[in-house]
């Protein structure tokens, strides 16, 4: 059985649905468009930012982020949602970007849960799960309901190259601390790319089996950057088929009011799962939702590039009133179904990202297919962007240091969970054939007269400076210590360990004849430091180098201060963080 648009298109079904809902709770006009939708569900963006660089979601070449000051306050977020569900909207969903990243957000949920008092039934998140098993029971408490996972692949080395990023199995995490949780729902979406993913729905499908989760395959929809393209569409109906071939008894599940995917389930299952069609078999009849961006725009489209600014009507000081006449301005524009899939304006309209609804219709949108060039491993340049102000979140390599303005900026690591971190640095510094045999060879007896002689008096003065590499030991140890003191934006951290050890070595050079060689003196210095923490000890490894080398050179510059250098500098070994283990090659 392969169910045909007429299935889900039905008139007379869905106005039935749509005078139900409408019956249940009165919609204010300001949120009816001319094609008598009543809109009571708003989708909020609480950022552009994301703590993952998926390709299927910004441009190649990186999108500009809106300056801090252009977008919604805390404040005004709640006072633009109080006024949506004083309106009639019933039900809130939070997107991003990631909302996660987004400083406060556990007092907003905890301010629109009390938005229940006006009639707010529902507030939902969508997230890519990367950091959120540890504070998703919070953000229950505080009233989340629902909760969207975005996983698009079961297996690890997919997820990194759809990512750039490593995180696999806290989004597994969080998966599980959501499934045995109070939350009303827990829904997984899953953009379908053929080729790609595709090969991993019945694997999806099995997870529904002993759980109470919902699986729901998006199909990949168009948006700016994405490269889209018809051939990378799997549509629904040919899931659908697929998945009939391995379960002949699935059946058609009941799908909530205004849901926007279709459901099924196989008899015996605890879940379901179920079809976001947008580009096959649109749904524009019954839909129900508003959006609005991180930067205070009023989307009544996912794929209409009409905006209209809530922002500055909020910092012009106007009305309640005077909003809703412009919400409802920009509701009455909406019209009665989206372009076609080879018409979708991906030029003026914004990315995905940028827009707010992560992981919904239109939501990640994702990798290309293995069959079509990888951007992660092409080796073509990339095209510079024509507006050079602010750039961030490109694919191509970025200071992390720097914030979206070109200022200086520590790395926010509050959604970082501590783990155990190492880090191992080496390096070098040369020295004559005279430094190396004062540090090699015994000090001379005491009262042993030396000749009065300026070589003498030079190395009798390293000499009072004490054994020069147990000096360097402690001052790498206490080098490493210093690291945030030393480098402006190092974070403090607690060390656990630090090792630190000097060796005089003689190394053999050959000449330019390849047959005779001739030897080179040096002090090699090796540190490793350890910590149980959200970043890595890199810094501090490396800092415990440099100043074990300098104080070396402080201590020999009496007999050997020109033809001394130091070099070879480099990180050998870390391991622990979401990058994974390092170890250079010898």
């Amino acid at each position: 059985m392969i169910y045909a648009s007429s299935t889900f298109r039905n008139a007379n079904f869905l106005q039935a649905r749509i005078k139900e809902i409408d019956s249940a709770t009165p919609v204010s006009p300001h949120l009816t468009d001319t094609f008598h939708r009543r809109h009571n569900y708003l989708r909020i963006s609480l950022t552009e930012r994301c703590n993952l660089r998926c390709f299927y979601c910004m441009p190649s070449e990186g999108v500009e982020l809106s300056p801090d000051g252009k977008l919604l306050t805390n404040n005004e977020i709640l006072r633009l949602a109080t006024l949506f569900v004083k309106s009639g909207v019933t039900k809130i969903r939070l997107t991003g970007g990631e909302p996660t990243v987004r400083k406060g957000i556990t007092d907003i949920i905890s301010h629109l849960n009390s938005l229940r008092l006006h009639g707010l039934k529902s507030i939902g998140m969508t997230s890519n799960g990367l950091a959120l098993h540890r504070r998703l029971p919070q953000l229950i408490e505080n009233g989340l309901t629902h909760l969207n996972l975005s996983l698009d692949t079961l297996d690890p080395f997919k997820f990194e190259l759809i990512t750039r990023r490593r995180g696999h199995d806290a989004v597994l995490r969080a998966l599980e601390v959501a499934l045995t949780s109070p939350l009303q729902s827990v829904k997984l979406n899953v953009v379908v790319i053929k080729g790609l993913n595709d090969s991993e729905v019945l694997d999806f499908v099995e997870m529904t089996k002993n759980e109470s989760l919902s699986v729901r395959f998006i199909e990949f929809m168009p948006f700016t950057g994405n490269k889209w393209d018809k051939k990378k569409m799997v549509e629904s109906s040919e899931l659908l088929r697929r998945i009939q071939e391995r379960h002949p008894n699935v059946q058609r599940a009941p799908d909530e009011l205004n849901d926007t995917a279709k459901s099924w389930t196989i008899p015996g299952y605890k879940g379901n799962f179920g079809f976001i069609s947008s580009m096959s078999d649109h749904f524009c009849g019954s839909c129900n939702r508003l959006r609005l961006t991180a930067d205070g725009q009023i989307k009544v489209c996912l794929f209409d590039a009409t905006e209209v600014s809530l922002r500055d009507k909020l910092r012009m000081g106007v009305s309640d009133e005077d909003l809703l006449e412009t919400i409802g301005r920009a509701v009455t524009g909406k019209k009665e179904k989206h372009a076609g899939m080879e018409d979708i304006d991906v030029v003026t309209n914004r990315p995905m990202i940028l827009i707010g609804g992560h992981g919904t219709p239109g939501g990640p949108i994702r990798a290309p297919s293995a069959q079509f060039s990888w951007p992660l491993l092409s080796s073509t340049p990339r095209q510079q962007p024509q507006n050079l102000g602010v750039r961030a979140y490109s694919s191509s390599n970025r200071l992390t240091h720097i914030d979206e303005h070109g200022h200086a900026s520590m790395v926010d690591v509050s959604d970082k969970q501590p783990t155990k971190r190492t880090a191992t640095a080496t390096g070098r510094i040369f020295i004559p054939e005279i430094a190396y045999n004062l540090i090699t060879t015994s000090y001379p007896l005491e009262g042993v007269d030396q000749p009065s002689t300026p070589g003498n008096k030079a190395l009798e003065k390293v000499r009072r400076k004490g054994d020069v590499l147990t000096v360097a030991q402690l001052a790498a140890i206490m080098g490493a210590k210093q690291t945030p003191n030393l480098i402006p934006l190092c974070h403090p951290l607690t060390l656990s360990k630090i090792d630190a050890h000097l060796k005089a070595e003689t190394l053999e050079l050959k000449h330019s004849n390849n047959k005779d060689t001739r030897p080179r003196y040096c002090i090699t210095c090796t540190a490793t430091v350890s910590c149980e923490g959200k970043t890595g000890v890199e810094m501090e490894a490396l800092t415990a180098t440099s100043v074990g080398l300098l104080t070396v050179w402080d201590m020999l510059k009496a007999v050997a201060g020109k033809e001394m250098t130091i070099g070879e500098i480099m990180v050998t070994h870390k391991s622990g963080g979401r990058s994974g283990d390092f170890d250079r090659p010898n």
